[in-house]
């Protein structure tokens, strides 16, 4: 019998849960889920993972901004990158082509590195000549 079955949740900590969420849910265009009962944490729903921002502090843990990329999945690369600009995101360099996939990095506003991805082909990429 495996111990551990799926994942349900990651959380994303926040400084400002309110700007987090205005964030999470107005520019990335998530649908924002359940209030933690009163506590200052909020759920977002991607599809296959649920994102909870909480305020950190109100937790009782530490704020330190995720230097690991979240990354969310698009389905058209360039009109996602254009549409999330157009809402005041700025991208961190170039985009990333491995071969297999496209991918580039933002912050959300306390710092956190997120990143768009898209995959367009299967396996690994070419093989150097």
């Amino acid at each position: 019998m495996a111990l551990v079955t799926g994942t349900d949740f990651l959380i994303i900590g926040s400084t400002d849960v309110d700007r987090s969420v205005k964030f999470y849910g107005e520019t990335l265009g998530l649908e924002r889920g359940k209030q933690w009962g009163n506590m200052p944490g909020y759920e977002f729903e991607t599809g296959n993972l649920t994102i909870a921002v909480i305020q950190s502090d109100a937790f009782g843990l530490e704020f330190k901004p995720s230097t690991n990329p979240l990354e969310f999945r698009v389905e058209d690369f360039e009109a996602a990158k254009a549409e999330l600009e157009s809402r005041g995101v700025e991208f961190q360099g170039e985009p990333i082509d491995s071969g297999v996939c496209l991918q580039t990095f933002f912050q959300d506003p306390d710092g956190n590195v997120l990143g768009i991805h898209h995959r367009y082909a299967e396996g690994a990429p070419p093989a150097a000549a």
